[in-house]
């Protein structure tokens, strides 16, 4: 008996961190605001500790990111397969925020945090092998890489949004995306512990589709939350 509440417990933990992050506001999903965003504008030549804490910081609060890490690590049980994953979602990222902001490549933030809405679902999906089930083949490699890309852009158009200073700019960059890699790396640390544990119950087998069924609907209300963004907002 007190092993099934346990796991019911667990349970409820898990879908509560969904539901939370599916009730955020959607703008709050790796934005820089407030006495950050006013730092940064103020910045003038190399600063990188600061701006090394605001990648971590910009990583550890961003919820889209981390329901994707989510969905990417569900079901690896192999400490290598993780670091592969991970590794290709961090090069992805790594590359087109750092392109992103230093070729001032202007994409829409609404229709690029959509996007990556998507991908949360798109694992979730894949998670529940409905790929499989449509006869569709699709290298999870290339995916998690290719999504990695779409999120670092997500990460630039923020940092775009703050009009960094250009005296010291390659240097804060590189640190912010640093920091950004360090609060992916505590996250991370964070999310296996707790999948770690979860695996060791028995509600695992029993709910593992249950909660990637909620990080599906999570991605789709993400999705669509940025998509009404873009055109009630991002077009007035």
């Amino acid at each position: 008996m007190d092993a099934g509440n346990s796991s019911t417990r667990t349970l409820w933990i898990a879908a509560a961190a969904i539901a939370a992050a599916i009730l955020a506001p959607a703008a709050y999903a790796h934005a820089i605001g407030g006495k950050d965003a006013a730092f940064v504008a103020a910045t003038v030549g190399p600063d990188p500790l600061p701006f090394m804490y605001l990648g971590a910081k910009h990583m550890v609060t961003g919820y889209d990111h981390l329901l994707f890490l989510l969905g990417v690590i569900f079901f690896l049980y192999r400490l290598k397969d993780v670091l592969l994953y991970v590794s290709l979602f961090s090069l992805g990222h790594s590359t087109t925020l750092l392109i992103g902001v230093l070729a001032d490549i202007n994409v829409s933030s609404f229709l690029v945090d959509a996007v990556i809405g998507v991908s949360v679902s798109y694992k979730a999906f894949e998670n529940l092998g409905g790929f499989r089930r449509m006869g569709v083949s699709i290298d999870n490699r290339l995916a998690v890489g290719g999504f990695g890309l779409i999120h670092g852009f997500g990460l630039a158009t923020k940092l775009q949004d703050l009009e960094l200073n250009p005296n010291g700019l390659v240097e804060n960059l590189l640190a912010f995306n640093v920091g950004v890699e360090i609060g992916q790396l505590i996250a991370l640390s964070l999310i296996l512990a707790v999948m770690t544990l979860w695996r060791t119950t028995r509600s695992f087998p029993r709910f593992a589709i249950a909660a990637n069924a909620l990080l599906f609907l999570a991605g789709v209300v993400l999705a669509g939350q940025q998509l009404a963004g873009f055109f009630i907002v991002g077009e007035g």
